[in-house]
């Protein structure tokens, strides 16, 4: 059975790719070049999609710089760093990108249709202490209706399905299924910065995406083997 399985080069993503593999499934990735700040993250879905063996791997490029409103997508604004877990879960972080999940899902839609694939996947997680609006249930159900409303497959009675494994899940039980399935952690990328300018990357370890992701390592007694600056939190390479 065929699935499109949109893949940011990330660790909840990642791990998706290779549930859906696990499953069964026909995968073909989906990623997209939106001119984010991170444009690291596109090196590492190539590289997971080839570790993966996808079917295809597809990249849709439009600029989201043009609008702004994120500190992704615009340069004038500051990533937050060295924020704890609950300074995170305060409020929806400037790291949030306006409608970036219904942009991405939409995407995800039509190719899935194109090729005729029941299902599209997406590694949305509703415990991350980011709170993004468009990563929780209440949101996917919606989505869900409008797959099934807004296509000639759905309206034939085909809907497609969003599959979402890792919604329920925290960092540490995405690690350890990505463990399971056999993620290969060191070609992911999850840090919000550009790589410091150097290959390879380093990431920065300071970010909320860096600090969630070495916080769940560290819960682990694991390293991550992501390369970080010198000063990153305890518990990097």
């Amino acid at each position: 059975m065929k699935a499109v399985v949109l893949l940011s080069g990330g660790l909840d993503s990642s791990t998706v790719l290779y549930q859906a593999k696990a499953e069964g499934m026909q995968c073909y990735a989906l990623s997209f070049d939106y001119h984010q700040r991170h444009r690291q993250e596109l090196e590492a879905a190539r590289a997971i999609a080839d570790s993966a063996g996808v079917v295809e791997h597809q990249c849709v490029h439009f600029d989201l710089r043009q609008w702004g409103g994120s500190a992704l997508t615009d340069d004038r604004l500051t990533l937050p760093r060295d924020r704890d877990p609950e300074a995170m879960a305060q409020e929806i972080p400037i790291t949030y990108v306006p409608a970036r999940n219904t942009i991405f899902l939409s995407f995800g839609l039509a190719y899935a249709e194109a090729i005729a694939a029941p299902r599209v996947y997406i590694g949305v997680n509703a415990l991350d202490y980011s709170g993004y609006p468009d990563c929780r249930p209440d949101y996917i159900a919606a989505m869900g209706k409008v797959f099934a409303l807004g296509t000639k497959q759905g309206r034939e009675g085909h809907p497609i399905e969003i599959h979402t494994p890792l919604i329920h899940r925290s960092k540490v039980e995405i690690i350890q299924l990505g463990n399971q399935l056999g993620v290969p952690w060191a070609k992911t990328w999850s840090c919000y910065s550009e790589g410091g300018g150097q290959t390879p990357p380093i990431a920065c370890g300071h970010c909320d995406s860096c600090r969630l992701r070495l916080a769940a390592f560290q819960q682990l007694n694991l390293r991550d083997p992501l390369p970080y600056g010198a000063a990153a939190r305890p518990g990097a390479s």
